[in-house]
């Protein structure tokens, strides 16, 4: 007896055989047809405004912040990318040089309006919008709207309207890199509000060159200067200090160190207002280059595969690779690769609380993002022009040659471990992603 699964959608179930998943999966999620004529997303109150025009003004600082820019690079400013969906509103940003991320997320309970469709904008906080975020009081009332083309905010008989503006390339390249990092994070530390300020009030001034640890002592969080056992590697401490103005509204903070302390990311729980800090490993190294995404682009995808993912991903609002390969029973390598594609398409966040991808449409297409990365083109290059000797190839081992400008590089690939004799790689050990010759062989041997 061939092999059934109970698939649901829409409320509807049906007994479906195991080889026709894949194509039914294709097949229903073409059917969705998303409305692109709604010009408003949302139009409501907000339960906590004083809260949420500090935290907005704290997202524009830190998007007007760089910590390894010129002044003339940072007179390009843009402002938050204004998200509507599952009943929440969410603004996010990068620091201009891309090294530090910032989202506001306003839940459910923190609002009060009409959820019209699912959208996201890209919007320019300029000096009426700030101004007049600083003049909220306590005991304000405000009404915000998100559409497709602007933001506006109403206070009393005051109106402030911000239109659309293009996404900076640096967000373009990070917006993917930082959403797969979010999900590799685990908590470690949740901190009440004294214990968040003594820490913040112990940070050493002036900018910090050098790694600072966070540990505990006893019940007391401490930045160190010295490495300890199960400490949380912090690079470029002093950018913390752009959460400081938030401190006397949090109810907790809560940390998460990457798996393999590429970031550290500090949540600030606000009532019904969470804000996000995500910091890339170094200052002078944002999101936008450190490659996680290279190993998920280099496997082709066919396109209706991403199109019927996208819907899924927008019916739903949210995207758990696991239980999708469940549901679905589509191989868990082959849904990681695609979520992996989805980030870097812009087309998912991540929730650290809800620890799963939630769905935004950002306005750039795949195309863009490999033209992006140098690397993968380097190494579609090496391809193309024979560059590549696959030496040894099966299933615990790949050993290659690749000619280099003067001399040739050995590529091994094992099951656990990866390994080039190129200079990047002897620098990195493989920390900021694969090298452009790893990437040549695994895309001429598919792996």
């Amino acid at each position: 007896m061939e092999d059934t699964l109970i698939y649901n959608y829409s409320g509807a179930s049906s007994l479906l055989k195991k080889g026709a998943l894949e194509e039914l999966f294709l097949a229903q999620y073409s059917e969705i047809h998303k409305n692109t004529n709604v010009p408003c997303f949302f139009w409501g109150n907000v339960g906590q405004p004083f809260i949420l025009a500090r935290c907005l003004i704290a997202l524009s600082n830190i998007v007007k912040s760089s910590f390894n820019l010129s002044p003339f690079q940072m007179t390009l400013l843009k402002d938050p990318i204004v998200t509507v969906g599952n009943e929440r509103l969410r603004f996010e940003g990068f620091s201009h040089c891309a090294g530090a991320y910032a989202r506001v997320d306003v839940l459910p309970d923190g609002l009060n309006g009409e959820f019209l469709e699912s959208g996201t904008t890209n919007v320019d906080f300029n000096q009426p919008m700030i101004t007049a975020l600083g003049s909220i009081r306590p005991n304000e009332k405000i009404m915000l709207s998100v559409g497709e083309k602007e933001l506006g905010l109403y206070k009393e008989e005051e109106k402030i309207i911000e239109r659309k503006v293009p996404l900076p390339v640096k967000w373009i390249k990070g917006l993917g890199t930082v959403q797969v990092y979010l999900s590799e994070s685990e908590k470690r530390y949740t901190f009440n509000k004294i214990q968040t300020q003594q820490l913040f009030r112990g940070m050493p001034k002036g900018v910090v060159k050098s790694d600072y640890y966070l540990i505990v002592r006893g019940n007391k969080p401490v930045f160190s200067p010295v490495k300890s056992a199960d400490s949380i590697c912090i690079g470029g401490l002093h950018r913390l200090r752009l959460l400081e103005p938030l401190l006397p509204y949090i109810d907790n903070m809560q940390v998460f160190p990457h798996a393999d302390m590429q970031s550290t990311t500090w949540q600030l729980d606000m009532g019904n207002i969470r804000f996000t800090f995500s910091l890339s490993r170094e200052c002078w190294r944002g999101f936008s280059g450190e490659g996680a995404l290279l190993d998920s682009l280099i496997s082709n995808v066919s396109d209706k595969w991403i199109d019927a993912l996208d819907k899924y991903a927008y019916a739903n609002q949210s995207f758990n690779p696991s239980r999708l390969a469940l549901e679905e029973n589509i191989s868990f390598d082959k849904t990681e690769n695609i979520t992996a594609r989805l980030a870097a398409m812009g087309l998912l966040g991540y929730d650290l609380d809800d620890k799963e991808f939630f769905y935004r449409r950002l306005p750039f297409k795949l195309s863009r993002i490999i033209g992006l990365n140098p690397r993968l083109k380097n190494a579609e290059k090496l391809i193309e022009s024979g560059k590549v000797e696959i030496l040894n190839n099966n299933k615990e081992r790949t050993e290659a040659r690749v000619a280099g400008t003067g001399v040739g590089h050995t590529v091994i690939i094992e099951e656990e471990r990866e390994r080039c004799t190129c200079e990047w790689f002897s620098k990195y050990q493989g920390e900021r992603g694969p090298c452009k010759h790893v990437l040549a062989v695994k895309k001429l041997v598919h792996i």
